[in-house]
């Protein structure tokens, strides 16, 4: 095994007070800019910068988890072109637009988006029941800035340099300045569960079992990673009691949620899921509290409490005395019922955790409040190269041993602070831990995902040439699938250059949209799937899947598909979902559909810059790869440049006009 040959050239204190004050810059230019963009604004102005929905009503009122109000809101249907930046999992605002109160005067309602429709958004709030405020004026709803990630990283830090015993080895380990310590090949347990892996992903399970400290499993796309960590997840929850298994986003959360479910693992799902699936959900930590024996109590608890509440709420302050004092009587009796609940949630919480054996979450959600005491003999990070590293050291201070899983050359954390990205922030634990200990590392060559024409441009630009296609993708394209479509055609780019199809900014904003270019990428589609529809493929429809760089052009793709019966049909049968790049990380699909939006005379392509973001979009495919961009503006970047150049080569390179109306 070769030995680590990286030199220390500061203190591991050092390093860690250095990234604690490269995240200090981050949140303050993460605030900045989220008070230049919402604080300073009218509603109008955060309305065009598609911060704000407004106006908005009520449609909706429930009771969620610690007996927190859960409210559907909608907006009107004549705002649905309206461009907007609201995502699951982002802070929001409920807030009332009072004649007489603004600015910091302005009454709000805090809460976390946990579903967005056209219209309709869906907001899990931190109250038990609405203010009086409510019914004084207009309402809206504003995105806000989400101070608990990074105070749990600051804490995270904190834990990490003050560190002794078991983390302190960990966390020099994972720095480069203690070497990893492995298991003898005799002392390496045998793999138990049977597996169809190959070579290498049974190297990297057993290399996992082996260490000590610190495992990387290292997967190229279309690799098996996911495949491979599930199965070394499997193996190590045969020989260990429960384990922790995170990721940076909610997308990887719930993937392997479902592919651990799907094993017969005994899961639960810490905070909200992005995707919405009866696999999924049926894994939540509120579903399982549901199927407990004694939710019936819990339930019986918060349905007198809800009585009490709207009883309560029919006394308003223009009513006597009397009535006030019966109307605070009855809230009291709410809350305290409330509280009798929060209890019992909390027992059947607890007996649930007991008996798990794999706790899923996101890397701030491993401090979820519920799970926030407990410790693990193995914590597993998928996704690892993309998260930053205070980030991972959330979960990591729970771990006895820490497996990393990840590419290096796929997604990189997002950094908003140039200063921060330029000193080091965007530098993952994940890389630091390869590059200073490359003998922690099993990387997985032979990809089975992609058609080689597909494969080939990402493997030459990131992996030397090494990626092998499988015999059994190396030639499936769309024709492979269904005789009806052309054969030859797995790569297709459409240039726009020439045609006028200008990008659209937000004001102070950094997301763009291009409504034309993302048109004709779905006229493309459409047609490219006309005969599909009629053709019968029930029991093996194709998946597709639009990627577009940034959320103001996401959000235009969706409500275009809604004016499009037949991709909208595959929209409602999950057939076709739309999200950023971020949110395809780690899956795969039969058609990738890729708008590169930016298109302006200063050839300014934004962050599309950073083609280790493009390098994930592009392997999402398995027998089509569609994209569309202007190559005069892309072809300002070489990898662009070359991009058109492979394409032409192939043969599958065309121009917008070809498609002209």
């Amino acid at each position: 095994m070769a030995e680590a040959t990286y030199t220390p050239t500061e203190s591991v204190y050092e390093e860690l007070r250095r990234v604690q004050a490269l995240l200090r810059i981050e949140q303050q230019e993460d605030l900045e800019q989220y008070r230049i963009r919402n604080a300073k604004s009218t509603i109008a102005e955060r309305q065009h910068r598609g911060l704000t929905w407004y106006p908005i009503k009520i449609t909706k009122e429930d009771i969620g988890f610690g007996g927190k109000l859960v409210l559907e809101l909608e907006r009107p249907a004549g705002q649905s072109q309206q461009l907007h930046l609201f995502q699951v999992g982002k802070n929001a605002a409920l807030f009332g637009n009072i004649p007489g109160r603004a600015g910091s005067d302005k009454p709000m309602l805090q809460g976390v988006v946990t579903s967005v429709r056209r219209n309709k958004i869906t907001l899990a709030t931190n109250k038990e029941d609405l203010p009086d405020w409510i019914d004084e004026g207009k309402l809206g709803l504003d995105l806000t800035f989400d101070e608990v990630s990074y105070r749990e990283m600051e804490l995270a830090l904190q834990k990490v340099q003050g560190a002794f015993g078991r983390l302190a080895d960990l966390r020099d380990t994972l720095l480069g300045h203690r070497p990893a310590e492995f298991k003898s090949a005799e002392e390496t347990e045998k793999l138990y569960y049977p597996n169809p892996l190959n070579a290498s992903q049974t190297a990297a399970v057993q290399h996992v079992l082996a260490a000590k400290d610190v495992a990387i499993i290292h997967g190229p796309p279309g690799t098996g990673k996911t495949t491979t960590l599930v199965q070394a997840i499997l193996e190590t929850i045969r020989r260990e009691r429960r384990v922790l298994v995170c990721a940076p986003s909610n997308t990887a959360v719930d993937l392997l949620t479902e592919k651990l479910a799907e094993r017969g693992v005994n899961v639960i799902r810490m905070g909200n899921p992005s995707r919405v699936s009866d696999l999924l959900l049926e894994h939540t930590l509120d579903a399982q509290v549901m199927t407990h024996k004694h939710y019936g109590e819990l339930r019986s608890l918060r349905q007198t409490a809800e009585q009490y509440r709207q009883m309560a709420g029919q006394y308003k302050r223009n009513y006597g005395w009397e009535e006030r004092q019966q109307r605070q009587a009855l809230k009291e009796q709410a809350h305290q019922l409330l509280q009798e609940s929060d209890q019992l949630e909390k027992y059947i919480t607890e007996d649930l955790l007991e008996k798990v054996q794999v706790i899923t979450c996101t890397l701030v959600g491993a401090a979820n409040r519920a799970i926030r005491h407990l410790m693990y003999e193995t914590v597993f990070i998928d996704e690892a190269a993309q998260a930053l590293e205070p980030g991972c050291w959330i979960p990591i201070t729970k771990a006895e041993r820490v497996v990393l899983a990840g590419d290096h050359c796929q997604l990189p954390p997002t950094v908003k602070s140039e200063k921060a990205a330029a000193q080091g922030l965007r530098e993952t634990l994940f890389e630091k831990c390869i590059t200073r200990q490359p003998e922690t590392a099993r990387m997985l060559q032979v990809q089975y995902r992609m058609h080689q024409h597909i494969m080939q441009f990402s493997s030459d630009q990131f992996y030397g040439g090494k990626l092998q296609a499988d015999e059994r993708v190396r030639a499936a394209d769309l024709h492979d699938y269904d005789t009806r479509f052309e054969p030859g055609q797995a790569v297709e780019f459409i240039d726009t250059a020439g045609c006028g199809f200008e990008e659209m900014g937000l004001q102070d904003s950094p997301s763009v949209a291009n409504p034309e270019e993302a048109d004709l990428l779905l006229r493309r589609l459409s047609e490219l799937l006309q005969d599909y529809h009629q053709r019968n493929h029930e029991q093996h429809p194709l998946s597709i899947g639009v990627i577009a760089p940034y959320r103001a052009q996401i959000n235009y793709l969706k409500d275009r598909v809604e004016d499009m019966p037949e991709l909208n049909e595959l929209l409602t049968k999950r057939q076709l979902s739309i999200g950023t790049v971020d949110s395809f990380q780690g899956q795969e699909r039969d058609i990738i559909a890729i708008t590169l939006t930016r298109s302006n005379a200063a050839n300014d392509i934004g962050f599309l810059a950073d083609i280790r973001r493009m390098n994930v979009g592009m392997t999402r495919a398995r027998r089509k790869l569609l994209m569309i961009g202007d190559s005069a503006t892309l072809s300002s970047h070489p990898f662009y440049r070359e991009f058109v150049n492979y394409v032409e080569d192939l043969g599958a390179y065309r121009t917008a006009w070809e498609f002209q109306q």
